[in-house]
């Protein structure tokens, strides 16, 4: 990866220096660090619009476009890219009867969630639009513990959708400004 590319070039917090160490113990093995978010949304939705609103947030959170690697040194450390590609997919579950889209959702939500991530490999988050219906979706979040926590999640979410409100610009969705992450990792310092 050329410099030009990276943005930045951070020390892990103490709990993601954990995360890591657990997420590459057993590569094999399903990550128990994987978590996944869905929200059921009802109404009119266009989907490009969606997928905009969720590429403007990864541009605004520099976090959300790390990842991670291991020095020759053995030393840990986010390599935040300048840009990344967000991993988004669609699936149109609304042909089906209720008892095949509940079975179809499900394969769908399990496939996403049992994905392992390479942390190296930002960003370590993807989504998935499910339309389940007439005016009736699912955005399926899923992510790498070592990036996002539940706590942040509603953060996000409330984020995304108004960023969405906004047509996916981050000019007009009227968001404070963001806190970079480095600020954060000299506060734990």
């Amino acid at each position: 990866m050329s410099q030009s590319r990276i943005e930045d070039i951070l020390p892990l917090s103490p709990l993601q220096e954990g995360l890591y160490f657990h997420a590459v113990y057993d590569d094999r093995a399903q990550d128990v660090y994987t978590m996944q978010f869905a929200f059921d949304l009802v109404g009119p939705l266009d989907a490009a619009t969606m997928r905009a609103a969720a590429e403007a947030l990864l541009r605004r959170h520099a976090n959300l476009r790390a990842g991670f690697r291991e020095r020759k040194t053995g030393e840990r450390v986010q390599v935040v890219r300048r840009e990344v590609e967000l991993p988004w997919s669609e699936w149109d579950l609304s042909g089906l009867d209720a008892a095949a889209r509940d079975v179809e959702l499900s394969r769908v939500m399990g496939e996403e969630r049992s994905r392992r991530f390479d942390l190296a490999v930002a960003p370590l988050l993807r989504c998935a639009l499910v339309r389940l219906g007439e005016g009736r979706h699912r955005l399926v979040v899923t992510n790498h513990h070592i990036l996002l926590d539940g706590w942040s999640m509603p953060l996000l979410a409330r984020e995304l959708f108004a960023l969405y409100a906004a047509g996916g610009d981050a000019a007009g969705a009227g968001l404070p400004r963001v806190t970079p992450y480095r600020e954060y990792l000299g506060w734990l310092a």
